[in-house]
């Protein structure tokens, strides 16, 4: 049998992996980027493991699929794989997607400057910015996002007793806050970040175990989000998202900057109209912006967006030999 062959272009979203697959993906119905998503979960996972797990990739990788849309009103169809499984909506990934897909000419905007992409979550739309053939910056204007669970008080076995809050803007997160028993990133290290997560998401999920009131398909806390006060003069906050079993978001997160920004709007903290500037572990950023009001299923929510780049890091053909006892990866725990 011959090797499957993944074409890819690789990228990275101000410091976190962007790998697009571009050609040699499953071919899957004329269906939603939902229904496309629970088909590639069922039937297709091996391809997410054997081009997210080592030896192809690695703790932290995460990367996306491109289709064509279901919706006329939509240029691009896009599925998110990671580590830690197919999102329902990745921020980051979508600011990699879309350039790669502008820069490679894998698409071709009906209005120079805006796109329109469906992702398993819905419509989400894009500006951007180019400079001659490269894309500087794009902006998505993300789903709704709202504050779904407040002050959720557990005990973390070598730390204590952690209060947090859970908020969804596209994905769900713990977010925890500078308290008592934690006194905030720079009293942490990456390894007690790895070492904690994972016991914080377990906790939560037990207690708070969020789904989306109008999408049951969308659920489950993936990421544990530990928020800070910025080092940057030009960022508002500052963070370190864990997801998967080892990964530690290089970026600022984009669905984490739509949940906190969810969050700080909830408690009064900002309004439609302000900024909120995010600045990730390794110091990029991502500029959010409160654009409006929504509800969620009679929730008060509101409508993100986030701007950041991305650049194209190298093309990839990637084989999978079934032949190899390792060819649909592994990870070292």
């Amino acid at each position: 049998m011959n090797p499957h062959t993944f074409f890819c272009v690789d990228s990275h979203a101000c410091g976190n992996p962007v790998r697009v697959i571009t050609s040699g993906a499953p071919i899957l119905p004329n269906v939603s980027m939902a229904e496309k998503r629970q088909i590639f979960e069922a039937e297709h996972d091996w391809v997410r493991r054997a081009l997210m797990f080592e030896p192809r990739g690695h703790d932290g990788m995460a990367g996306s699929i491109l289709y064509p849309p279901s919706r006329e009103d939509c240029d691009l169809g896009v599925l998110f794989i990671e580590v830690s499984g197919c999102l329902p909506m990745c921020g980051h990934g979508t600011i990699g997607t879309v350039t790669v897909a502008l820069e490679q000419g894998l698409v071709v905007p009906k209005t120079e400057g805006r796109l329109a992409v469906e992702v398993p979550v819905g419509r989400i739309e894009i500006e951007y910015r180019r400079e001659g053939r490269f894309v500087e910056e794009v902006r998505l204007f993300n789903v709704p996002s709202y504050l779904h669970a407040v002050e959720t008080t557990i005990d973390v076995p070598g730390l204590g007793e952690l209060v947090m809050d859970v908020s969804y803007g596209g994905d769900f997160y713990a977010i925890i806050e500078p308290q008592k028993n934690w006194a905030g990133l720079d009293s942490m290290s990456a390894a007690e970040i790895i070492h904690f997560s994972p016991l914080v998401r377990r906790l939560v999920q037990e207690k708070v175990a969020p789904v989306h009131p109008e999408d049951d398909r969308v659920g489950g806390i993936n990421q544990v989000m530990w928020a800070d006060k910025a080092k940057n003069a030009e960022a508002d906050g500052r963070n370190a998202v864990f997801y998967g079993e080892r990964g530690i978001d290089r970026s600022p997160c984009g669905t984490g900057t739509c949940s906190r920004m969810a969050q700080r709007v909830a408690k009064g903290l900002l309004k439609v109209g302000d900024t909120f500037v995010h600045e990730s572990i390794i110091g990029t950023l991502f500029h959010g912006r409160v654009e409006s009001e929504a509800m969620v299923a009679g929730r008060a929510a509101i409508r993100p967006s986030i701007a950041g780049w991305a650049r194209v890091t190298g093309y990839n053909t990637i084989l999978v030999d079934e032949r190899d006892p390792l060819a649909f990866g592994f990870q070292v725990r």
